[in-house]
């Protein structure tokens, strides 16, 4: 028998390390990003075409390579980060694995420049497909552009699998934004097919996250400081009022690298604990420095995972120091439950003396002494001093109140004016919203349980309805109705409604402003740092307009649709889950009537439109069967 083990080439090695490596644009940006940061780099650009899918460019001004470091840095297991195995657990850089460029090139055409301050000439390498085909020299700045350019061209099945360009684009910022909050003493600039994207100068960290989010983004920060011997926490984290449905602005930063950690996050939950209202969720961007040695970030692929040494222990300390500035910056509720900030003294007044003040009393006065009421002539000169009587008139002469109302009566009551004969006109009702049999609690046609399901009857059995995903379809036909036919009803506002978003939020709302506005929204200014809304539809009360849009929003980052109808279906799907009536809802009889009829007025009834059952039905054999 033949030997079967080989080893394979080293374009198909780089290739299945690709598959690890990069799994779409964003991956690209995130290694070149970092090799920019460890290239000591003060300013960083970084250029995109069609969503990285034609061009990914990263430019820096850091200190470049040789010719032969340029050459040896597309080989695998080639890197200046480490250089034996105890270099691990004492990491200060990014990127250390040796494989990110020798896989992107195994998978795109590259294109590399590069040049240190002391050479009067740099290197250009072109590769395509793990294969040199040119390298000489060429004049360029000092520093290192590389372009990654029509990537998974080799591999047309993974290029099928990528998603659209503003789902790619979206996964491309959210990596700048990871890269560019740890690192604000670095300037960075992104553009996408031509157009600015990012500027962000060289900053603090604070100032870094307003750049990103918005100026409104200030007044939400609560900062966080703890130093210990384990770890030293700084950043910030948001106010409980400002907190959100989605998860979109929760960062955790580890020695300047961006982490994910559900049990860290789980630790700032409980701090926010009594604070925020039912599934919302705070935002927080937080630095943590912990000494090299007691974690390990070698334990994931894309070194978004690191397994600390102490876990419990930082824990409670973040916990605990989230919940000391939300106390000290008195976002915290006050235990003092009787303490009335209006009663507090103004600070002008501190250190005064309290004037006592002047009472004038008429010590003449008597209100049991009966005043004789005179004449308004000369009630004025009469005395300087008047006071209002407090007699009492006696109860029993109410009848006098009545004198002279007979003949008033009988002067009114003659032939011209014979109220007799008045006949008086009725409003006639000519249609009924209900019928009168619902009203009486014998004749009920359905029963609430447990303020989660309707239970009708039908011919053959019984209908248990789901009341949150009846009205969840009942919502998105009509929602769907009224985008498609741009029918809807709005609702002016009294006075514009103003709501915050980020740059790449309000980018995102662009894309389905017709629809919305089909729908039944009005919008005023659609700036990059608010939008304002004039008008909503009649269903949407003015309360609910940023939570619609904020789980919208959470809808359309994971998977944004082309143009078309999956748009407009996805933007139902999101308003009628926001709208519709949540479990716990307690229904009266004539609103769980108008549930059970309009469901099955719908075209398709049966399931949500997320393909899940909106009601079951018991036939009288099956309920037989259970006796």
């Amino acid at each position: 028998m033949s030997d079967i083990i080989q080893l394979l080439p080293d374009h198909v090695a780089n290739q299945i390390a690709a598959g690890e490596v990069v799994q779409r644009p964003a991956s690209v940006v995130k290694e070149l990003l970092e090799n920019a940061i460890d290239a000591q780099a003060s300013y960083i650009k970084l250029i995109i075409k069609e969503a990285g899918k034609t061009l990914i460019q990263v430019i820096d001004d850091g200190v470049g390579m040789s010719v032969t470091d340029a050459r040896l840095s597309f080989e695998r297991h080639a890197t200046s980060k480490i250089k034996s195995a105890e270099d691990l657990f004492h990491l200060n850089t990014k990127g250390f694995r040796g494989e990110a460029l020798a896989s992107i090139a195994a998978i795109a055409h590259v294109e590399l420049k590069t040049k240190q301050e002391k050479d009067e000439v740099g290197t250009e390498i072109k590769i395509e497909g793990s294969k040199v085909v040119s390298q000489e020299v060429c004049a360029t700045p000092k520093g290192t552009s590389i372009s990654v350019k029509n990537l998974f061209y080799n591999i047309p099945a993974r290029r099928n699998f990528l998603k659209s360009n503003a789902v790619e684009l979206r996964h491309i910022i959210d990596e700048f934004h990871r890269v560019a909050m740890a690192h604000p003493a670095i300037r960075f600039d992104m553009y996408h097919n031509g157009s600015e994207i990012f500027n962000l100068p060289i900053s603090n960290h604070r100032q870094r996250i307003v750049n990103i989010f918005g100026g409104k983004t200030n007044e939400k920060l609560v900062p966080i400081d703890e130093e210990t011997d384990l770890v030293t926490i700084s950043g910030f984290v948001g106010k409980p009022e400002y907190a959100k449905r989605s998860r979109g602005e929760q960062f955790f930063f580890v020695n300047n690298r961006f982490i994910k950690s559900s049990y860290l996050n789980h630790a700032v939950n409980a701090a926010f604990e009594g604070l925020l209202k039912d599934k919302s969720n705070p935002s927080y961007f937080i630095y943590l420095e912990v000494d090299p040695m007691s974690i390990d970030i070698n334990i994931h692929p894309t070194k978004t995972e690191i397994k600390f040494e102490d876990e419990h222990a930082l824990y409670a300390m973040l916990r605990s120091t989230i919940k000391h500035s939300l106390g000290q910056f008195n976002v915290a509720p006050v235990l003092d439950f009787n303490r009335d900030a209006s009663m507090d003294t103004p600070y002008e007044y501190k250190g005064k003396e309290a004037q006592a003040p002047m009472i004038e009393v008429d010590r003449s006065f008597n209100p049991f002494t009966e005043e004789k009421i005179e004449s308004s002539g000369s009630s004025s000169s009469s005395s300087s001093k008047q006071y209002t009587s407090f007699k009492k008139e006696p109860v029993g002469d109410w009848e006098n109140l009545y004198v002279g109302l007979e003949s008033e009566v009988s002067k009114i009551n003659t032939k011209d004016n014979d109220f007799s004969s008045i006949e008086f006109e009725s409003a006639e009702v000519t249609g009924k919203l209900f019928e009168e049999e619902q009203k009486d609690l014998g004749h009920h046609t359905t029963y609430q349980l447990k303020r989660k399901y309707i239970v009708t009857t039908i011919k053959s059995g019984m209908v248990i309805i789901h009341q949150h995903r009846a009205h969840q379809r009942i919502l998105y036909e009509e929602l769907l109705r009224n985008i498609t036919m741009a029918s809807a009803a709005s609702q002016q506002l009294l006075f514009p409604l103003k709501i915050s978003f980020s740059k790449q939020e309000i980018t995102l709302l662009q894309t389905v402003k017709e629809q919305l506005e089909n729908a039944g929204f009005v919008f005023g200014d659609f700036s990059l740092g608010e939008i304002e809304i004039t008008a909503t539809p009649s269903a949407i009360q003015e309360k609910e307009v940023a939570i619609v849009l904020e789980q919208l929003l959470s809808d359309l980052e994971n998977e944004v649709p082309d143009s078309g109808f999956s748009q407009t279906d996805a933007l139902a799907k999101s308003i009628a889950r926001s709208l519709a009536i949540r479990t716990g809802v307690e229904l009266a009889q004539e609103q769980q009537q108008y549930m059970a009829n309009s469901l099955f007025a719908c075209t398709e009834p049966t399931i949500t439109p997320d393909n899940k059952p909106t009601f079951i039905t018991l036939t009288v054999d099956e309920i037989d069967k259970k006796f």
